[in-house]
């Protein structure tokens, strides 16, 4: 009796706690606006319309072909201070980025903002998954791996970007008023986002892309 006794109320317990959970899990994506939800590219904008380098598959957006890039122009507000979360996945030997800050261009490499770097396993460049790229990098070893989904999370408050995997900050960069060797245009300001097609031997997977405005 006292042992059946014990598991009603560890069962009591779990219940109680279920709900609870469920709400905390709820309230961590409060405020936030879905910009990609898997259905369509609206909102989207292609910039080297000749090279086919996005596609989507079964709700996942494909970064898998020649150098392009991906704009978000579903807000003509920019954004200045915010939390940015995408779940990413990488094939081996792939590299792609996260822009951030940055503005709609017709072709080449983005001239502002700063990116957020996804790389694994790409040998060709040692700066690793979670670098602000060239500004301040994870260098050779990358937090996660290959062929799993993670969440990266980019934050941008003031003049301080944080980067988190899976909740877990693996890197923090601070802008200095002006820095030696800063490349021009890479600097904090405000802008939208783009996603990176890097080669065509390079295949990263995005889906669940949200942000939300923090005040500026």
């Amino acid at each position: 009796m006292k042992k059946s006794l014990t598991c009603l109320m560890a069962l009591a317990c779990a219940l109680a706690l279920t709900p609870a959970r469920a709400e905390e899990k709820k309230s961590t994506d409060e405020g936030f606006t879905v910009i990609f939800d898997g259905k369509s590219l609206d909102g989207w904008k292609v910039a080297e319309k000749e090279k086919p380098a996005f596609k989507l598959e079964d709700g996942v957006l494909i970064a898998y072909g020649p150098r392009n890039h991906l704009f978000y122009v579903g807000d003509k507000t920019p954004f200045k201070n915010f939390v940015f979360r995408a779940q990413v996945m990488t094939k081996p030997n792939s590299n792609g980025g996260i822009f951030f800050h940055t503005a709609y261009q017709p072709e080449n490499w983005p001239d502002v903002g700063h990116e957020a770097q996804v790389n694994n396993t790409f040998e060709k460049d040692p700066r690793k998954s979670g670098s602000i790229y060239k500004c301040k990098d994870i260098m050779k070893i990358s937090p996660v791996a290959d062929g799993v989904w993670w969440e990266y999370e980019i934050k941008v408050v003031g003049q301080t970007v944080t980067v988190s995997f899976d909740g877990k900050v693996v890197n923090e960069y601070t802008e200095p008023a002006a820095g030696p060797g800063q490349e021009p245009g890479r600097k904090l300001g405000s802008g939208t986002f783009a996603l990176q097609a890097h080669d065509p031997e390079s295949t990263v997977m995005y889906k669940n892309i949200r942000v939300k405005r923090l005040a500026d």
